[in-house]
């Protein structure tokens, strides 16, 4: 028992550091969402940036005041210097009229479609779906959800314009060329950098 235990005060001081780390995230978080406001009136983007400003420059003095360990220190400049970075855009839910606070919804649209499409296809992973149909299964996706029929879909279609969809074509290709590119330099390098040789070797022939 006394083993145990003695091993436990070896982890204290490092759980300690974990949980006062853990603490700054949770925080941020807080401030962000506007848990603290009485009502929506008062939940601004003034009155916001404000609270999280001060708390911001109260971790920055900390630095300063306080006693952390190396690592801890570390850390938190990390944290503030992060922070401090992407503060001009933390705040822009509260401009932006119906822009969400969080991404939560996002993230958990992306993992039906992944839990869909693995599903379909009896795989592990997503990324051949992914890379077969690129962004047109979000598309996909939406039109067998609204379950309107083919005459709303003829509708809207029909209400894009040939130049329209050109360009929406064209970006829809050269996204999903991009990501075959990168999921074959990470899985096939050396069959993508012998291809690129052979590219360029009859290019440079050629001129």
């Amino acid at each position: 028992m006394l083993a145990l235990v003695g091993r436990r005060t070896q982890w204290q001081e490092q759980v300690t550091s974990l949980k006062r780390m853990r603490a700054w995230v949770f925080t941020a978080e807080h401030l962000l969402s506007g848990g603290w406001a009485l009502s929506e009136e008062t939940l601004t983007n003034a009155a916001v940036a404000e609270r999280f400003d001060q708390w911001l420059d109260h971790l920055i003095q900390s630095l300063q005041t306080e006693h952390y360990s190396d690592h801890e220190r570390q850390c938190l400049e990390h944290f503030v210097q992060t922070t401090r970075s992407f503060r001009p855009h933390l705040i822009l839910c509260y401009e932006v009229e119906g822009l969400p606070r969080t991404n939560n919804d996002t993230e958990r649209y992306i993992r039906s479609l992944k839990t869909r499409a693995r599903r379909m296809s009896g795989r592990k992973n997503w990324n051949s779906y992914l890379l077969r149909y690129g962004r047109y299964i979000a598309y996909y996706d939406c039109l067998a959800k609204l379950d309107a029929g083919e005459a709303l879909l003829e509708y809207r279609l029909k209400r894009v314009s040939h130049q329209q969809w050109r360009v929406a074509r064209s970006t829809c290709r050269i996204q999903r060329s991009e990501q075959l590119k990168i999921w074959r330099f990470r899985h096939k390098r050396d069959q993508y950098l012998h291809t690129l040789e052979l590219r360029w070797q009859t290019t440079a022939g050629g001129t």
